[in-house]
């Protein structure tokens, strides 16, 4: 028995695996690289295209912790059928899914791989974040934030956002694997919610001098992240900041949240800095 990662040498996967390991976990790491090595864990080469790959990886594991990568939409929903397949046939005692921030209520890839969970009959729990501090480890907003004193961002300066961190997926994820009783969506995030200028704050006080918040437009931000993460996928993320440019906010709501179901309060952004060693 054991418990299998997706994604295990990624920015989401890879502090699952290092959190399960250090409580005691057995885990199995899955890469698509059959030469990759991952401390406390044993390392199997299994991707998302290969259904028969998914269901050895995933029969008699106490848990699975799966997230769709950032590839095209069409991947991604091949993805979704191909890990739903799996489940169904390798019965894995619970499954956790974690939608990246990406909604489930208006279609697409995520929403088909919870709505595939919900209708397998695997116990499961979708972690729900809304955007991902890590996100300002991107080159355009730290850099800037370093040699310029400003924290560039493509959302309004009144638009609060619940922020999570990977390190709090990781800290869910544990918690929901020994939890099967707390199943569906587990929203995962701060509350209240907090602004771009109080982002900027938490930054300037973790580096000792003034940040100032700078709103910029999905289209800067599509061209800044294109270099790193690819034309397709910037403009897929591009896409998503602008439809939500509409909306009031991304706060998460007390009721289903990692705090009331969980006991388990995120980072505030000042904790994340000092945990990630920035």
């Amino acid at each position: 028995m054991t418990y299998v990662i997706h994604g295990a040498t990624g920015a989401q996967g890879a502090p699952v695996v290092a959190t399960l390991a250090a409580a005691g976990k057995p885990v199995t790491a899955l890469t698509r690289d059959p030469n990759a090595a991952v401390e406390g864990a044993r390392t199997v080469a299994a991707g998302y295209g290969s259904i028969d790959a998914l269901i050895e990886a995933y029969r008699d594991a106490d848990g699975v912790f799966v997230h769709l990568p950032m590839v095209s939409e069409e991947d991604r929903q091949a993805y979704a059928r191909n890990i739903v397949a799996a489940v169904r046939e390798a019965r894995p005692a619970h499954v956790v899914f974690s939608t990246s921030g990406a909604p489930t209520d208006i279609g697409g890839a995520a929403a088909e791989l919870a709505s595939g969970l919900a209708n397998s009959g695997v116990s499961h729990a979708v972690i729900a974040p809304t955007l991902y501090l890590e996100n300002l480890l991107m080159p355009y907003v730290i850099d800037a934030v370093r040699e310029r004193d400003a924290l560039p961002y493509p959302i309004r300066t009144d638009f609060p956002v619940s922020w999570a961190s990977h390190l709090d997926i990781a800290d869910v994820a544990l918690a929901l694997f020994d939890r099967h009783d707390v199943t569906g969506q587990v929203s995962v995030g701060q509350y209240p919610a907090v602004t771009g200028p109080d982002l900027a704050g938490a930054f300037g006080a973790h580096f000792g001098k003034d940040v100032v918040f700078e709103p910029i437009t999905p289209e800067q931000m599509r061209a800044s992240v294109a270099p790193v993460i690819g034309e397709g996928p910037a403009a897929d993320v591009a896409g998503l900041y602008q439809a939500m440019s509409t909306l009031p906010h991304r706060s998460i709501t007390p009721e289903n949240s990692a705090q009331k179901l969980l006991g388990i309060t995120p980072r505030t952004t000042g904790q994340w800095l000092s945990d990630i060693g920035l």
